[in-house]
């Protein structure tokens, strides 16, 4: 079997320095070697997707802060069961993306680069003569020798909400917020580098309407456990297994790794159940049973965590949301404890957008362990602080949930993730955690 290994780029605060012209940043260009692909961040100097207009450092936390508030809007209604869209993500189809993979679809093949998220069941793709879609860049079927549509008749048609059948093939139209989109079920060569997967299922889109939702520019890949993911279809040569590691977003380098497939996984990993929640399966449930601010387990109701298949409560890990969400109980716990153990005591806390933990001047910081039955994952300052660009100001990086959505669900996300190997190995029911510098 062959393993995959996709080195990442990831740009989250970003050396306004670095620039398109950066011998790293010929992504358009990249020649798969092996089965070797690179990631870059959406908004990486890189990407051709970034903002045209800098932005603040302030501005961009706030930015990001808003967009993950509407991603855990998305993943909690899919755990409270008020959801049955497949084919993309809430932050892919409320707000920007985060990482982008380079994928080859057709024969021959045409290439695009996707958004690239664990929390999402299906892949899709924007299609040519597409009305609305933001890109330029689309999937040419008529280009293709091996595309085909799905018809209505065949069963992955019945894993898509409210198929229609127009011209004999399955198609369907999702609302999300003010944007809807159509498309039809098609299938055709997908290939990561060297790895080929015949009549792969994806989403080919014909029409994005609305206000001012934007989905991907170029399509998503899900990497989530649902029938359409990539997992699932090419079950036979990953054997539903991936790794990955994200590095420091202030490391110079930017790069770390994604592996798909059983092969060339670290060994020395620990690991912790993989819980199944059957209203959302695809999502990676685990067992957070407390958590410590330097030596001190904080006192936190049980109830605050525990996992409720029946409610969706629980913890998740997810790499599309940027910074850790946690229930009301369970942050207020965290963070009063958080602040105590803060060097000098006599620090002065401060506030930014759902920041509400913030210091000016050089401080100390205890650091944090999420404790899961089985491993432990430990947070340093890097994991923890977001630093502003004259480094006069710091926050911690972890909110409280909004008020607004189902808050009883946790969210360890990309930035508390960083410089830790995360496996998740779906036969076997377990997601594996090891420290290891990723840069």
């Amino acid at each position: 079997m062959t393993t995959l290994v996709i080195f990442l780029q990831l740009l989250i605060i970003i050396p306004l320095a670095l620039g398109l012209n950066h011998p790293n940043c010929d992504l358009t260009n990249t020649q798969d070697q092996g089965s070797t692909l690179r990631i870059f961040h959406i908004d990486s100097p890189c990407s051709p997707f970034k903002s045209s207009s800098p932005l603040s450092w302030e501005a961009r936390v706030l930015k990001t802060l808003a967009q993950d508030q509407a991603r855990l809007q998305y993943l909690t209604s899919l755990v409270a069961g008020r959801s049955v869209v497949p084919v993309a993500s809430g932050r892919q189809m409320l707000q920007s993306t985060t990482y982008i993979v380079k994928a080859k679809i057709g024969t021959p093949a045409q290439s695009l680069l996707l958004a690239m998220d664990t929390s999402s069941d299906v892949a899709w793709l924007p299609c040519s003569g597409c009305v609305g879609c933001p890109s330029t860049t689309a999937f040419s079927p008529a280009k293709s020798t091996t595309f085909k549509n799905v018809s209505c008749s065949a069963p992955q048609c019945k894993q898509v909400p409210n198929p229609t059948c127009g011209s004999r093939a399955c198609s369907f139209n999702l609302t999300y917020g003010s944007s809807s989109i159509a498309a039809n079920l098609s299938q055709d060569t997908f290939r990561l580098a060297a790895d080929p997967i015949n009549a792969f299922t994806f989403g080919c889109v014909n029409k994005v309407a609305g206000g001012g939702t934007v989905p991907p520019p170029q399509g998503l890949l899900g990497l989530g456990r649902g029938p359409l993911s990539l997992m699932s279809q090419a079950q036979s040569l990953y054997k539903s297994t991936f790794s990955y590691c994200l590095p420091s977003f202030r490391s110079l380098a930017f790069s770390g790794s994604l592996r798909l497939g059983p092969t060339a996984q670290p060994v020395r990993v620990k690991y912790t159940q993989l819980l199944r929640n059957p209203r959302r399966s695809s999502l990676y449930y685990v067992n957070l049973v407390a958590i410590r601010v330097a030596k001190k387990v904080v006192d936190i109701p049980p109830p605050a965590i525990a996992f409720n298949p029946t409610t969706g409560a629980g913890t998740i890990f997810d790499s599309g949301t940027v910074y850790t969400r946690l229930s009301k109980p369970v942050y207020e716990a965290v963070r009063n404890e958080f602040r105590k153990r803060v060097k000098p005591r006599t620090a002065v806390v401060t506030s930014l957008g759902g920041f509400d933990t913030c210091y000016s001047g050089k401080i100390t910081v205890p650091t944090i362990t999420f404790m899961f039955k089985g491993v432990n994952m430990t947070m340093p300052a890097d994991n923890l602080m977001l630093h502003s660009s004259a480094g006069s100001l710091s926050c911690l990086a972890i909110a409280s949930s909004p008020e607004n959505v189902n808050s009883v669900v946790n969210v360890i996300a990309s930035m508390q993730q960083q410089n830790h190997r995360v496996l998740i190995d779906v036969p076997n029911g377990r997601l594996g955690l090891a420290r290891e510098r990723c840069s």
